[in-house]
C-alpha cells in the first residue's frame, strides 16, 4: 500500500501541477558520492541495532573551514562503547572516527582528517561551526554521548582541542548546538540540546517487537545555554536565562527571530513529549511560550516524537514558520503573528509524510522559484527498516506537491535516514543535498537544473570581511515577492547548512532590494542587484553589541 500510494499520488495531483505552472522540467538530484571521492561510512558502533543510542544516528555539516570559498564537509560517526554496544561489535573498538573532507573546487573532496586533527573517536551525533573568537576562521563543535569536543581553528588547516579549557566539554548526551548572540553583547553563545540519561541497557520492560525501549523509558536531561565570556571560556547560564528544563528530551534546536522584534528566539524539538519555544526578552532571559502559541504539540494535541526543526517563511508573508518531521505526519506550523496554525494536512504534506518516519527535514528552495520546498530523510526508528525520502515542491499557493519520483534515481531507493543538510558545494547557484543514512555511506546529491531559474546568494560578513554575520536578517525583494532569511546555519536534525543565504529569483533578472539587518541592529540596503551571483556584503563600521 505504501509503495502504490507514493506513486499514484503524483498522477492524482498532475492537474494541480499543470495549473500551478510546474509542467516545466524540474531539477534532478544526481548521486555524486563516489565521483566526489567521499570515502566514508556511518556506523553506530555495532552490527545490530539494539538500543536508543545506536538508533539516534548522526548528522553532518557543510562549512568552509579553510576560507577558500568552497564548502567542505564534516562527518560525525559512532563508536564502540562497552556501556552501549554489544560484545559482537568489539572488533570495531577504536576503529571509528569523525572525518573532515576538503573541497578541491573541482567536484572532488580530499580526506584531511589526520592533518587537521579533528578525527574524534567518541560516540558522535551532531556538529556545528562558528567563529567564536572572531579571528576570521570557523571553530568546530562536536556533540557526543558525553563529553563534547570543541576544536579551535588555528587558521593553518589544523585545529586544537580546547574542550576542557573552554568549558564546552558538556558531559551529557548532546545532539545539536546552534550558535547565536542571545544577550546582544557582540560575541557568539551556543545552545546545546541534550537528550536523555541512557542506563546502559538496564531497563528491559518493553515490547520485544519494538526493538528496544523508547525515549520515555529514560529520564530527560536539561539543555544548556553557554554564554561566551569573551576570553575563550563559556559559562552555562541555562537557569539564569530561563531555559533550564531537566525533563527535556531535546533532539535538535532551531534559532530564529520568530516574532520580528529583532531578537533571536529558541525552538527545541523534543522526543515523545511537548516541544519548547523560548521567546527572547532582550534582557538576557527567555520566557516559555510554546503552549500559548500552539508550538508545543502536533495537530492532535499529542506529544509526538519530533526530530529536526527547520525554520523559514513558507508562505512569504514576512513571518518565520516551522517544519518539524516526526514519527507521524510531521508538523507544518504557519506563523499567524499571535499563534501558529498547523497546516500539515491542508498543504498535502500529511498524506505523503504520514507513510514514513521523518528525521532530517529541510526547508530550501531547490528550484529557485522563490518558494521554500521540503526534503525529509526517512527511516524506521527502532529497526534497520528502509524507507524512501520525501521531496515536496511548494506551489506558492499553500500546497506541496510530491515530486520525488521526478527528481532522480536516489528517490527510488530506500535507506534508514537520519541527518540531512544542504549547501551549494559546487558554487553553481543551486542547493545540493547531503544525507546521512544509518550504518551505510552518506549520499551527496548534486542539484542539476536548479539554476535554470535566476538566483542570488548573499554572503553577509561582519566588519573586517572574514566572520559570518550570524544572527543577521537578510531580506530580498523582487517585485511583489519578499523573501526573508535569518543567518543561522544550524538547521534540521543534528546538522549545519551552507551559511551563505540562497534566494531564488525565478524569471527576474535582478533583485529590487537586498536589505541586511546586522546583529547589532544596523541596516545595509542595496538596490537593483544583478541576479546569478554570489554577493558578498561586508558590514560597515563597528559590529559589536546592540546599543
Amino acid at each position: 500500500m505504501v509503495k502504490s500510494l507514493r506513486f499514484i499520488l503524483p498522477l492524482l495531483m498532475l492537474p494541480c501541477m499543470v495549473l500551478a505552472g510546474t509542467e516545466q522540467k524540474l531539477p534532478v538530484f544526481t548521486d555524486v558520492t563516489k565521483q566526489a571521492q567521499l570515502d566514508v561510512k556511518h556506523s553506530f558502533g555495532d552490527f545490530d541495532l539494539t538500543n536508543i543510542v545506536e538508533g539516534t544516528g548522526s548528522g553532518a555539516m557543510f562549512f568552509d573551514y579553510d576560507g577558500d570559498g568552497w564548502l567542505d564537509i564534516y562527518f560525525v560517526n559512532g563508536s564502540w562503547r562497552k556501556d552501549v554496544s554489544d560484545n559482537q561489535g568489539r572488533k570495531l573498538k577504536g576503529k571509528l572516527a569523525n572525518s573532515l573532507y576538503r573541497n578541491n573546487g573541482d567536484g572532488t573532496f580530499t580526506d584531511v582528517t589526520a592533518k587537521a586533527g579533528v578525527g574524534d573517536k567518541s560516540f558522535g551525533f551532531g556538529c556545528s561551526a562558528a567563529d567564536f573568537d572572531r579571528d576570521g576562521d570557523l571553530d568546530l563543535y562536536v556533540m557526543n554521548y558525553g563529553p563534547n569536543v570543541f576544536y579551535k581553528n588555528n587558521g593553518d588547516g589544523t585545529f586544537t582541542d580546547i574542550s576542557k579549557a573552554s568549558g564546552l566539554d558538556d558531559n551529557n548526551w548532546s545532539l545539536s548546538a546552534p550558535w547565536f548572540d542571545y544577550d546582544n553583547d557582540g560575541d557568539l553563545d551556543v545552545y546545546v540540546t541534550n537528550y536523555l540519561q541512557y542506563d546502559s541497557g538496564k531497563f528491559r520492560s518493553f515490547y520485544a517487537a519494538a526493538g528496544y525501549p523508547g525515549p520515555l523509558s529514560y529520564s530527560g536531561q536539561s539543555d544548556a545555554l553557554y554564554r561566551n565570556n569573551g576570553d575563550g571560556t563559556f559559562t552555562n547560564v541555562a537557569k539564569k536565562a530561563g531555559v533550564f528544563n531537566p525533563n527535556g528530551r531535546g533532539m535538535s534546536a532551531a534559532i530564529a527571530d520568530m516574532d520580528n522584534d529583532g531578537l533571536l528566539d529558541i525552538y527545541v524539538a523534543n522526543d515523545g513529549m511537548e516541544n519548547y519555544y523560548y521567546k527572547n526578552t532582550g534582557k538576557g532571559t527567555f520566557t516559555s511560550e510554546g503552549l500559548i502559541l500552539g508550538l508545543a504539540f502536533g495537530e492532535g494535541g499529542q506529544g509526538v516524537s519530533s526530530m529536526g526543526p527547520a525554520v523559514g517563511d513558507v508562505d512569504r508573508d514576512g513571518l518565520m514558520d516551522l517544519y518539524i518531521p516526526d514519527m507521524g505526519y510531521g508538523c507544518l506550523l504557519i506563523n499567524r503573528t499571535d499563534y501558529f496554525e498547523d497546516r500539515t494536512a491542508p498543504s498535502n504534506l500529511a498524506v505523503v509524510c504520514g507513510q514514513y518516519t521523518g528525521w532530517g527535514g529541510l526547508l530550501f528552495d531547490y528550484d529557485n522559484d522563490g518558494y521554500l520546498d521540503i526534503f525529509v530523510a526517512n527511516g524506521n526508528a527502532h529497526h534497520e527498516y528502509t524507507e524512501e525520502d520525501v521531496l515536496m515542491r511548494n506551489d506558492g499557493k499553500g500546497n506541496f506537491i510530491d515530486v520525488a519520483s521526478q527528481s532522480g534515481d536516489y528517490f527510488k531507493e530506500k535507506y534508514v535516514g537520519r541527518g540531512a543538510t544542504y549547501g551549494d558545494y559546487d558554487n553553481d547557484g543551486d542547493l545540493d543535498l547531503l544525507i546521512i543514512n544509518l550504518n551505510v555511506a552518506p549520499k551527496l546529491l548534486r542539484n542539476d537544473g536548479g539554476n535554470k531559474n535566476n538566483w542570488l546568494t548573499v554572503d553577509a560578513k561582519l566588519a573586517g570581511g572574514k566572520t559570518d554575520a550570524v544572527g543577521a536578517r537578510i531580506t530580498v525583494t523582487t517585485g511583489s515577492l519578499k523573501q526573508i532569511q535569518d543567518l543561522i546555519p544550524v538547521t534540521g536534525y543534528l546538522s549545519q547548512a551552507d551559511p551563505r543565504r540562497s534566494f531564488g529569483l525565478g524569471s527576474a533578472k535582478k533583485a529590487d532590494i537586498v536589505e541586511i539587518r546586522w546583529p547589532n541592529g544596523q541596516i545595509t540596503t542595496k538596490k537593483d542587484v544583478k541576479a546569478n551571483q554570489f554577493l558578498t556584503v561586508i558590514q560597515e563600521g563597528p559590529s559589536g553589541a546592540k546599543k
